[in-house]
């Protein structure tokens, strides 16, 4: 039987920052994945600059890995009750298909010395010495970083996500809409809210489109694609495909030991904008760091994951409960379409690892006062 320090199952970027992580720390790493790479994996493509820093620490050069794609800075967001604010966000972000994306962060993993091998995971065995994966590959630590269904959560017993914390969205791509060209476009409604549609510019005419909504909801493939037409009028996708989204909101707790969840499988999806990619290079690299410690390694990593996004997660449930009153969503945005620090502050909390501030809940308050004033 082969023997690794570190098996991570999953290649896309949780997977991948975990593997970069692990060897800055000296272990042998491998990663396992299902699919050959480059592969396309249903995303708004959007990858905000904090996680480019997250993955320059790990060693990955940002500029090679959103070359070809233009920054942009600009982010126009619509409440459901019709209030819009469009700024310059304080850094640009940008949008990178996550065929070309994750491809190249793997890439990078490879440089660093991962090994990494087409396999489909089926089973793994926990014993003292480690983590047998299908009876042929021991782990000193594993990192499940395998997604929304992840194979590996399943194996440890951990429930998945209730209905009203899993999202499902249906995305495709379309000729950049007229509207605000080489703008980040989010826009919600109050017709079957929670839900939004976006629109992220390629910087090559075309641009990544989508809408989502909760499962709880009960919306079917029909109603996603009437969803996208109702908010995104005009818009003719192609390639249309939808994904399961497991809320930061009903994330399993990372038990003790030698298994880690990251990224997806720890069901890191910030609950007000679907975004994912940075909580799973922050994830990855987090358990990368603590694969050193063995039989220890859960309590590390989790360790980490509070110090690092306790308080934020915190911040973002709190605000998914906030959102659910359109009028309140309504006035958040209006307060930060008057003042670029609230403006800011909804950005960071939305995309990075920002905090529901004072600033921002009083800005809401004074304009709910004046609304019912």
């Amino acid at each position: 039987m082969e023997s690794w320090d570190v098996v991570v199952v999953g290649g896309g970027p949780a997977g991948a920052a975990a593997a970069l992580s692990a060897r800055r720390a000296g272990a042998s790493v491998l990663v396992l994945d299902r699919a050959e790479f480059p592969r396309d994996k249903v995303c708004g493509d959007g990858i905000a600059p904090e996680a480019l820093d997250v993955l320059a620490v790990l060693g990955a050069d940002p500029a090679a890995l959103v070359a070809g794609y233009p920054a942009v800075p600009r982010l126009t967001l619509r409440a459901p009750r019709g209030a819009v604010v469009e700024r310059d966000t304080v850094r640009p972000s940008y949008v990178v298909p996550r065929l070309v994306l994750d491809a190249r962060i793997l890439a990078a993993a490879r440089a660093a010395g991962a090994r990494v091998r087409r396999h489909r995971v089926r089973s793994i065995a926990v014993d003292d010495d480690g983590v047998v994966v299908d009876g042929a590959v021991r782990a000193g630590v594993l990192v499940g970083a395998d997604g929304a269904e992840s194979v590996v959560r399943r194996a440890l017993g951990l429930p998945r996500s209730p209905d009203d914390r899993i999202a499902v969205a249906i995305r495709g791509y379309a000729p950049e809409p007229p509207l605000r060209p080489g703008t980040q476009v989010l826009v919600t409604t109050e017709q079957r809210w929670p839900a939004y549609a976006w629109s992220f510019p390629l910087g090559d005419g075309r641009a990544n489109v989508g809408y989502g909504e909760l499962v709880s909801g009960g919306a079917t493939r029909e109603q996603l694609v009437a969803g996208l037409a109702r908010l995104l009028p005009g818009v003719r996708p192609e390639g249309l495909r939808a994904h399961r989204l497991p809320l930061s909101t009903g994330r399993p707790r990372q038990p003790d030991g030698r298994v880690l969840l990251a990224g997806d499988a720890a069901s890191l999806i910030n609950p007000l904008t679907g975004e994912g990619i940075f909580y799973a290079v922050l994830s990855g690299a987090l358990a990368g760091s603590a694969a050193p410690a063995g039989s220890r390694a859960g309590a590390v990593y989790r360790r980490a994951l509070r110090s690092r996004l306790g308080s934020h997660l915190r911040a973002t449930s709190a605000a998914s409960q906030l959102s659910r009153w359109p009028l309140l969503m309504d006035a958040a945005v209006r307060g930060a379409a008057a003042d670029q620090r609230v403006f800011d502050d909804v950005v960071a909390l939305g995309l990075a690892d920002g905090r529901l501030t004072a600033r921002t809940l009083a800005a809401a308050v004074r304009r709910l006062r004046s609304a019912s004033g």
